[in-house]
């Protein structure tokens, strides 16, 4: 890693200078929203309409068992740092990385000054490049496929023992570099140079130490996003039960058990995502658009798509080339 980036990185926070003054805990106030469960909040970490975040490792403190609503992927830049996962201790060294899925429970055992790790602060849309990038029936794949999950109890998480591969680290450190000097205007090429690590990553297998859950489940995920990913124009749940030889009401329950989310929701946000890329990378009209992703219903799609961007398709094409963003 270049020396001055480091350097910048092992810099004492303001959060690790209370910690060195006295105060051995973590202040939960920093990461998690009121409740008795520590879960640590996306919306406490990123910008509105950020998809990815850097931040490093708070050292010298035990970081309390908690989950994320958000993945998570732990890279060591020096030294190490130790993972309680389902009581296994899982020891990531420099140059390692570690994926964790949303609500995977996990505690840190305390890092030194010297042991300088960064959290990658993740929501699952980031991944949607990387997901059409990475091939198929692989377990990055899985990965994938799985990060819609909210299953606490699965414990899922890959470790990557790639220290040595020099693409990889080149890769991740770009990234970091551009995370961590706040060039937001790179969102389009993080999330494609995630995909180029994932790629790697993919040809490193050998490499990796995994808890991944049920393969059935896995199997009903993986040819949901796949067909939804190949065919969002005109996709429908009655096709897809038909190609699974799965009655409808079976296939409907186990979809929802296995994302979190119904058909109907992980289809619109595969066509509201398309929309989106099509708004900021052509001048097609918004009617084209909307017939190009699968709507017929022009009022409808104008709902959704302001339920969820908080604002008209027009206004977030105008907003896009006034800041130079992607949000994908």
């Amino acid at each position: 890693m270049r020396k001055e980036l480091l350097e910048q990185l092992q810099k004492i926070t303001d959060e690790e200078q209370r910690i060195l003054d006295g105060e051995k805990y973590v202040d939960r106030g920093l990461y998690a929203s009121d409740g008795n469960d520590f879960t640590v909040d996306s919306a406490k970490i990123l910008e509105e309409g950020q998809l990815i975040a850097v931040r490093t490792h708070t050292r010298f403190v035990h970081f309390p068992l908690h989950r994320h609503n958000y993945i998570e992927a732990l890279y060591v830049c020096e030294g190490e740092l130790t993972n309680v996962i389902n009581e296994k201790q899982v020891v990531i060294r420099k140059g390692e990385l570690l994926f964790l899925n949303q609500f995977t429970r996990h505690e840190i055992l305390p890092a030194g000054e010297n042991d300088i790790a960064i959290n990658f602060i993740m929501l699952p849309e980031f991944f949607d490049v990387a997901y059409t990038m990475t091939g198929r029936n692989n377990v990055l794949e899985d990965f994938l496929a799985n990060i819609l999950r909210r299953n606490e109890e699965r414990g899922e998480y890959l470790h990557f023992k790639v220290a040595d591969n020099l693409q990889i680290q080149n890769l991740l450190e770009n990234m970091i570099y551009s995370l961590v000097t706040g060039q937001n205007d790179e969102s389009r090429i993080n999330q494609t140079t995630m995909g180029l690590i994932f790629m790697y990553l993919v040809d490193s297998i050998q490499c990796v130490e995994m808890r991944l859950p049920d393969q059935y489940e896995n199997m009903i995920s993986m040819t949901t996003l796949n067909y939804i990913e190949q065919k969002y124009r005109t996709a429908t749940l009655t096709e897809l039960s038909e190609q699974l030889h799965l009655p409808l009401h079976v296939l409907s329950r186990l979809i929802k058990k296995c994302t979190g989310h119904n058909f109907k929701e992980l289809l619109q946000r595969k066509r509201l995502n398309k929309s989106v890329q099509l708004l900021c990378d052509t001048d097609l009209s918004v009617n084209d658009i909307i017939a190009s992703v699968g709507y017929e219903n022009n009022s409808y799609f104008h709902r959704v798509f302001k339920e969820r961007y908080h604002m008209t398709p027009r206004a977030f094409r105008v907003k896009n080339r006034e800041t130079g963003q992607v949000r994908l």
